[in-house]
């Protein structure tokens, strides 16, 4: 129907006859002759339609915001002085000989220009009028773009694209699986695939040595900024490797994306363990953008007259750090309340400070509540953490995983709110992250997952699991993790050993993991891989605040999709069919 995109329109076509399919994104009237910007996924051209073609007119005088046209007619260039340097299309206009309206279109519920204002409630409602935007059809050609150059990668180094099962069986992932009820097996019910961990694997026993997959993945879980029900993975795996070999390969990846997609030309990747990114940045996924560290003084306030550093100070669980800001001291007594109520979201009870106003003056130059508490080591304390006039130093003293959290999410915000960046882009692989980490309740669970390899022995792992470290390693960038993988455990000893240490017992683990614990008893190779969040690279890549931005269709905060009304009751009938007998609506 159409010979060409408005977006693709230019000078070079003048006295060409095109016909052009798309929306009417504005209709203007000036002096009898009508304007129309046509609108379509690679832009806009403006459409001249004259009296003197009044068959042409009268569909065009019909036409209002949205309606569907078809147009034919030929390229001119725009009289002087009307050209439009804004818009790729600036120096051209259609002037129209024909003009059909497809379809007709009530008023649509929010402008689709620059200047229409909306909330996200409403966009999500009518997602399929707000996809029309320029801006969201820019990120989706880029996310096309993306997965275009990742296939072209992972493809050029023998890499074979496997599609895995998205009916499986629950799995201990790290998040609640979505549960499928089968309607031929009475009472028993399918999993959706947090992940495909473990089918990768067996394909890695297979033989099939290299494997990637751009695969759907599902968690029932709370909702944040970079979290959605279901979401996107580039899943890749390899065999015969070591962790050198995949982090190399998908760090080269990386950087050919950046250099493809964004002609950008990513700085080197730095390695940290966890132990340094968690005691420097109080974060696995460090912003290295931002040139703020936590400094620990543990040592130099435990015998302070001031229990609430000289108590964690001395509590082999407890931790005390100190978080200079240069030019910091201007900050208000206002800001400095509200960037309290901050970290109390992560726990800590308050956020003590000292301005350095001039440190030649002795305590005189200090502004401070706390510095009567501590006046034999300020000078330390300060010495420590290089502070200079016109300096605050931030403290937070609790457990160490409080002020951890509270002070590295204090880093990332300061860096942000005082514009402290010192590059566009800085990524980093963390590594040598502790094979377990300790729950609440006291049970030792995976950091990652049940089935990364530790960097030490059976026996090693069993005697102290809480020291054993795994081979795993995470990209970061910008502060966001863009993926995490691990070399895997190959060898049926060492998957039982870490069992045993989760309190998985021998029937558990049969029952759950029997197919995979026979699988590695005929000739498992070694082998890693890795999966990156698609969603989150194409949100950092154009600029999205959050990867609903970036997912044509996306849940809202609850879990909920405004458009389609989903999730949603369902018959009686098909209830019966599932053996499934509901006690009482979730609105009762």
């Amino acid at each position: 129907m159409r010979s060409h995109y408005c977006g693709q329109l230019n000078e070079t076509l003048v006295d060409h006859d095109v016909t052009l399919c798309g929306w009417v994104h504005r209709r203007r009237d000036h002096g009898g002759v009508i304007f129309l910007d046509m609108r379509d996924r690679e832009g806009v051209a403006q459409v001249v339609v004259d009296p003197d073609t009044p068959n042409a007119f009268e569909q065009a005088d019909k036409a209002r915001s949205e309606y569907v046209l078809r147009i034919k007619g030929r390229i001119r260039l725009r009289p002087e002085g009307t050209q439009n340097s804004n818009m790729p299309t600036g120096l051209i206009e259609v002037l129209a000989h024909d003009v059909e309206v497809l379809n007709a279109a009530a008023t649509p519920p929010f402008q689709l220009d620059e200047h229409g204002k909306v909330g996200e409630e409403t966009r999500l409602k009518y997602r399929y009028i707000d996809l029309r935007r320029p801006e969201m059809i820019e990120r989706f050609k880029l996310r096309s773009r993306i997965t275009h150059s990742v296939r072209a990668y992972l493809e050029g180094n023998d890499f074979l694209d496997v599609e895995t099962p998205i009916l499986t069986r629950a799995t201990p992932e790290g998040a609640r699986d979505y549960l499928v009820p089968s309607r031929t097996h009475g009472g028993q019910f399918f999993a959706l695939p947090q992940s495909p961990q473990l089918f990768k694997q067996l394909l890695m026993v297979s033989g099939f040595d290299r494997y990637y997959q751009i695969a759907k993945c599902f968690r029932d879980e709370d909702l944040r900024a970079d979290r959605q029900p279901e979401f996107t993975q580039i899943d890749l795996e390899a065999s015969f490797v070591d962790e050198n070999d995949i982090m190399g390969l998908t760090e080269e990846m990386i950087r050919q994306l950046f250099s493809d997609v964004l002609d950008v030309t990513l700085p080197a990747f730095p390695q940290m363990t966890y132990a340094d990114a968690m005691r420097r940045f109080g974060s696995d996924k460090p912003d290295l953008r931002i040139p703020l560290e936590l400094v620990d003084v543990d040592d130099l306030l435990k015998h302070v007259d001031f229990k609430v550093f000289s108590g964690p100070a001395n509590d082999e669980n407890g931790r005390v750090t100190a978080l200079r800001v240069p030019n910091g001291a201007k900050l208000t007594r206002k800001e400095i309340d509200e960037y309290t109520k901050f970290v109390g979201i992560y726990g800590a009870r308050g956020l003590a400070y000292i301005k350095v106003n001039d440190r030649a003056s002795g305590l005189e130059g200090l502004q401070s509540p706390i510095v009567k508490f501590m006046e034999n080591v300020v000078g330390d304390v300060l010495d420590r953490v290089g502070a200079e006039d016109g300096d605050i130093v931030f403290f937070g003293a609790d457990t160490a995983k409080i002020v951890s959290e509270a002070l590295g999410a204090l880093r990332v915000k300061l860096g942000e709110d005082l514009e402290l960046y010192t590059s566009e882009w800085a990524p980093l692989w963390v590594v040598d992250f502790p094979m377990f980490e300790r729950e609440d309740s006291g049970r030792l669970s995976a950091l990652h997952h049940p089935f990364t390899a530790p960097s030490c022995s059976a026996d090693e792992l069993k005697a102290a699991p809480e020291k054993a470290l795994s081979r795993a390693y995470d990209m970061v960038l910008n502060g966001t993790e863009l993926g995490g993988g691990s070399i895997r455990i190959h060898n049926q000893d060492m998957q039982r050993a870490v069992f045993e240490v989760l309190g998985i017992g021998e029937e558990e683990a049969t029952e759950k993991f029997g197919f995979l614990l026979d699988a590695l008893q005929f000739g498992a190779p070694p082998h890693g891989g890795l999966a990156f969040g698609l969603d989150r690279l194409v949100m950092l890549m154009t600029g999205g605040r959050t990867i609903r931005d970036v997912i044509a269709f996306p849940k809202t905060q609850s879990a909920a999709c405004m458009m389609t009304d989903a999730p949603g009751d369902v018959s009686a009938q098909q209830l019966k069919e599932l053996n499934i007998r509901l006690k009482a609506k979730a609105s009762e």
